[in-house]
């Protein structure tokens, strides 16, 4: 009890200081290794070499590069056509073109940042152009980035699937499900709300033109789930095939990525990539020394004494969740809590990949909810617009979004269909 209050009043001490969450979690290991570990320090090394040495931690500056590359290039903006060419005779078409272009090229980024400011960059000034409302357009682009993190590849997910030791192929599998329900959901809300906006007529011309530019660009995500879900691509080769595809395509089909223009594309993702993975060992030797202490078994005997209902213990994870999406971003959140969080799912009899897509639903909503909505933030800055405006743009997709996370809880079908299959 002592060390877990003095852990306690580390952390408090730490929040208070406003210390980075690399500099909370080295101080928490640190003290646990000195409390646990008789004042040995020299496991510490030991330790964050243990939990970064792991293959699949590869693809996670992969597929940011291979995001950082598609946003250089015009992958986007060729997708982005093919869905405008489909979708305009419908009622809100354009509308309905911007969701399916996030739902699209989220199956190839893995980002939502990425994926909201690829499309978004295109069709927001399309989309005032063309008669619609500032606040639809600003929320449903937003909304439409979270389906980054949700549709596979998803780096939230690789990151989970790492701390948990959790399946990141059979997370990928059951992210598609709940990514075809967002899309639907949200493309049903563009067209019911702006029903009333002139509609295009069919161009055959055009769709063929579209098609015919984008065949390479519309190729990419068709053959990484494809890879995926046949088992044919473990995460870790998925990341490469997609980089090598982008840089194929981009550089020597499209020819819209010079080679020496590459240089810079990965010094970006390095200072990314230098940011994340140094929180990312501290969070898995953390991990390791709650493991090795068995403090996940203490807990969830606790848990199962103190809480003897599944549903109530999935309501006080869901409000915990959605609390921390609102001041913690998604990845700091996944490597904080899902260690914990996932023990007393599986003992309360919720599967470990199940758990892990209603974990990653809960914090893509967090994309959304202020203070630390990083999609209102990014797109306060990259669409020159008041936080305050984003935010109200963004509540009726955080409703529908909640009513298809407790369809996920309800029915966890949803996520599991393909992966049992």
């Amino acid at each position: 009890m002592s060390i877990a209050l003095g852990a306690g009043a580390l952390v408090f001490l730490l929040l208070l200081l406003r210390q980075p969450l690399l500099v909370l979690l080295l101080g928490i290991v640190a003290y646990l290794r000195i409390t646990w570990g008789q004042g040995d320090l020299t496991y510490i090394i030991d330790d964050l070499w243990r939990g970064i040495d792991k293959e699949v931690i590869l693809s996670v500056p992969m597929f940011i590069l291979c995001g950082a590359v598609m946003t250089r290039g015009s992958i986007a903006e060729r997708l982005i056509r093919i869905m405008v060419a489909f979708s305009g005779p419908l009622p809100g078409g354009l509308a309905v073109a911007t969701i399916l272009s996030c739902a699209v090229f989220a199956a190839i980024s893995g980002s939502s940042i990425v994926t909201m400011l690829a499309v978004g960059s295109v069709m927001y000034p399309a989309l005032l152009k063309n008669g619609y409302s500032n606040t639809f357009s600003l929320g449903a682009i937003c909304a439409g980035g979270t389906l980054g993190i949700i549709i596979p590849p998803s780096i939230p997910m690789i990151l989970y699937g790492i701390v948990t030791e959790t399946s990141i192929t059979d997370l990928f599998i059951s992210g598609i499900g709940p990514g075809i329900l967002l899309t639907l959901v949200l493309s049903g809300y563009a067209l019911v709300v702006n029903r009333k906006m002139k509609t295009a007529k069919w161009d055959l011309r055009e769709i063929a033109d579209a098609l015919r530019r984008g065949i390479w660009a519309a190729a990419m995500p068709v053959i990484l789930l494809g890879g995926i879900y046949t088992g044919y691509f473990t995460a870790t080769e998925a990341a490469a095939v997609a980089l090598a595809y982008a840089l194929l395509v981009e550089v020597f089909i499209h020819r819209e990525l010079r080679l020496r223009d590459f240089y810079g594309v990965v010094l970006e993702t390095s200072k990314l990539g230098g940011s994340l993975f140094p929180v990312l060992a501290c969070a898995l030797a953390f991990n390791l020394l709650l493991t090795e202490e068995r403090v996940p078994n203490m807990l969830v005997a606790w848990m199962l004494e103190t809480i003897d209902s599944p549903i109530a213990f999935m309501v006080g994870v869901n409000v915990l969740l959605l609390a921390v999406g609102c001041l913690m971003d998604t990845s700091s959140a996944i490597l904080v809590l899902a260690p914990l969080l996932a023990p007393l799912a599986d003992a309360y009899g919720y599967d470990k990949t199940v758990f892990g897509i209603i974990m990653i639903l809960n914090l893509e909503i967090g994309y959304l909810t202020p203070p630390v909505g990083l999609n209102l933030i990014v797109a306060m800055t990259a669409f020159k617009q008041p936080f305050g405006t984003l935010v109200r743009a963004a509540l009726p997709f955080i409703g529908l979004m909640l009513v298809c996370l407790v369809l996920v809880i309800w029915q966890p079908w949803i996520a599991m269909y393909l992966v049992n299959g």
